[in-house]
């Protein structure tokens, strides 16, 4: 089976928002052996979005679109759709009573404009969105399917896993059972080195299995796909053996959730201290449900007098080696562990840029300490890239060095 994606927004060619649907989507199929045929964004253009939908109905099984469903005049995909497959748009009362329910549940009250969200084509066949206000409208002609999507990419993420992605795999004859995936997260190795290591491995597995690597900062997961059954279970056997040295879980999770496990399946607390991410570790970590079994919170240090008050970070040092050191970065961990009362503690301190470099200490230098059960590691690192890209790595170094820090004391 092969789809087609178009994403629909002038927002999205003017760079004001970032698509993030098109990857969700493909991220929702290409585990049940879907392949993605293309991808194309498209603004609120009706000659655009038809010669989109055409090519992709020419090369695809099913075309997916988001976008360009709300009420007002420049949302005009059900127009289009109405163009490509017939039809008129009539009031269909079961999504009208969605609408309400919508409205209902959050205190608001309906409008005349908003009802409109429940006029759709004739040519369609209508599926209540579960959480918002436009339907998700179905297409078919010719053994060729069109799914027409909301735009919103929280209601595109729910609405794929709730209807479209079982109901299209339905439609081709898919299994939802028939292809299985293992993941494998990895780090300590870059993703050449990895894939130069696992190339034989990989040379030899049979028809119908793949490995894909996705690395992002500070870890790269391995995902296994493939029929599902024993053969798997052993090729990923292989694998875990293959990278015994690099490999730190089994599941598909990030560095934060695998901390966060961690930490609560020994009993133990984490607290952090942050300059330059600024909060966003902490953030990392209680956006995953159930943090506070582990997580006890986070002190901003940003400027020096913080870093001396609350985490008692010793002015000397302070003035002798700067902020941006490992004396100061491990105190401020130490600090962090002590006044919140946590038996771990990460922080970090450096130069996310564009400016505030120094001499020997350049844009994207960064000191990065953890302490546990009284031992404290430290680091210094170089990160380069924009102010965004030093922070996450930031980020996702310090996970990894309070992650390692938990580890060795087994």
């Amino acid at each position: 089976m092969k789809i087609a994606i178009v994403v629909i927004g002038d927002e999205l060619l003017l760079g004001q928002v970032a698509d993030v649907n098109s990857s969700e989507i493909a991220r929702r199929f290409t585990p049940y052996g879907v392949t993605v045929e293309s991808v194309a964004v498209v603004g609120d253009d009706g000659t655009a979005m038809r010669r989109a939908i055409a090519d992709g109905l020419a090369h695809a099984d099913a075309v997916i679109t988001t976008g360009g469903l709300g009420p007002t005049r420049d949302d005009i995909t059900k127009s289009v759709m109405m163009e490509i497959f017939g039809g008129e748009l009539y009031l269909d009362e079961n999504m009208l009573c969605n609408v309400e329910d919508v409205f209902r549940r959050r205190g608001l009250k309906l409008n005349e404009l908003t009802r409109t969200q429940a006029m759709v084509p004739t040519s369609c066949t209508p599926i209540a969105n579960a959480v918002g206000t436009a339907p998700i409208m179905w297409f078919e002609r010719d053994d060729k399917v069109l799914v027409a999507m909301p735009g919103v990419p929280f209601e595109t993420r729910e609405m794929l896993g709730r209807e479209v992605v079982p109901r299209l795999l339905r439609r081709f004859g898919i299994e939802i059972s028939e292809i299985a995936h293992r993941h494998l997260i990895v780090t300590g190795i870059t993703e050449s080195d990895l894939a130069e290591h696992l190339a034989d491995w990989e040379d030899k597995l049979p028809e119908g299995y793949h490995l894909a690597y996705l690395p992002t900062p500070g870890i790269i997961r391995l995902r296994l796909d493939g029929p599902a059954g024993k053969k798997i279970d052993s090729l990923f056997a292989e694998l875990k053996e293959l990278t015994a040295g690099y490999a730190i879980a089994e599941e598909d999770l990030t560095i934060a959730q695998i901390l966060l496990k961690e930490a609560v399946r020994r009993g133990v607390t984490f607290a952090t201290a942050e300059s330059c991410t600024g909060g966003n570790i902490a953030r990392a970590v209680t956006q995953i449900p159930g943090s506070s079994e582990a997580y006890k919170g986070s002190i901003v240090a940003y400027c020096n007098e913080v870093k001396a008050n609350m985490l008692d970070v010793s002015r000397d040092d302070l003035a002798s080696y700067g902020a941006v050191s490992l004396p100061v970065v491990r105190q401020m961990a130490e600090g962090a562990a002590r006044v919140i009362g946590a038996d771990l503690a990460v922080a970090t301190s450096g130069i996310a840029g564009p400016g505030g470099a120094v001499e020997g200490k350049p844009v994207g230098t960064v000191c990065i300490a953890a302490t546990f059960c009284g031992k404290t590691v430290s680091d210094t690192f170089h990160f380069p890239g924009t102010r965004d890209r030093v922070i996450e790595r930031s980020t996702a170094t310090a996970l990894l060095m309070a992650l390692k820090l938990l580890k060795t004391n087994d």
